[in-house]
């Protein structure tokens, strides 16, 4: 069943040998505003995205679920010709390669890690600080942030950024690390930073930020939990992921 779970490099070849085979058909994922909440819905995630013929990284299969939602929302609401950022992209991410699938060729991901710029394929991968970057106003029809915004990033600044870069109408899909209640981090730090899962009262106060710059949420998102899906074996913690996406209102 999961002969698609690859390492980062072999995802890259595979997207590239399959670019005209496939995908097959197109995602169902409207999970746009939604907090992940079992296991089971990993599970449906991952089969789904491996009956589509996408491929998935081996090591967390969790991730699928904010990755398909964003592809669901992004060949829902564009065509092959919008430009898309990948926010604090890494090499390994997944919705750059699986839009490359779907015909988008304007796809770029940006992150501090990338010292030079670097091609797969038609994806641009260059150095970028996502909370003040050096595109121009209006840059961008698509941007997502897939678990990122936990590790250490000014939401304020990154928001205001955001809505700078989006055109009008373009949309911002963000997942996080989350429990609606507070998780104990027990002062564990990750990528240099202290970590951080965020509460239902930080995502409410972050929609209203949003709000202040423009960007209004896409639909209602229930922020209760059930299970925690989510093991981040390194530091023992168990937790859940919350996805949300705002589209850029006015001119």
């Amino acid at each position: 069943m999961w002969n698609r779970l690859l390492t980062p490099e072999a995802m890259f070849r595979l997207c590239l040998n399959l670019h005209g085979k496939g995908p097959h058909g197109y995602p169902d994922a409207p999970w746009h505003n939604a907090v992940l909440l079992t296991h089971q819905e990993v599970q449906n995630a991952a089969e789904q995205a491996l009956k589509l013929g996408l491929p998935a990284l081996y090591y967390d299969i969790s991730k699928t679920w904010d990755s398909l939602a964003a592809l669901d929302c992004i060949v829902k609401t564009t065509d092959h010709n919008a430009r898309i950022l990948d926010a604090g992209a890494e090499l390994y991410s997944l919705v750059l390669p699986w839009l490359y699938l779907y015909g988008y060729r304007n796809l770029i991901g940006i992150n501090l890690v990338f010292k030079r710029p670097l091609k797969r394929g038609p994806i641009r991968y260059e150095y970028g600080d996502i909370t003040q970057t050096s595109f121009e106003d209006n840059s961008f029809d698509a941007i997502t942030c897939l678990s990122v915004i936990e590790h250490g990033v000014d939401t304020d600044a990154f928001f205001k950024e955001a809505a700078r870069l989006l055109t009008p109408g373009g949309i911002l899909i963000i997942s996080t690390d989350y429990y609606n209640e507070p998780i104990d981090t027990r002062g564990q730090k990750a990528y240099g930073v202290p970590i951080r899962i965020f509460n239902s009262e930080d995502i409410l106060s972050m929609l209203e930020k949003a709000h202040e710059y423009g960007l209004e949420p896409t639909g209602e998102i229930n922020l209760d939990c059930q299970e925690k899906p989510v093991n981040w074996k390194e530091f023992q913690l168990d937790y859940t992921y919350a996805i949300f996406t705002l589209r850029k209102v006015g001119q």
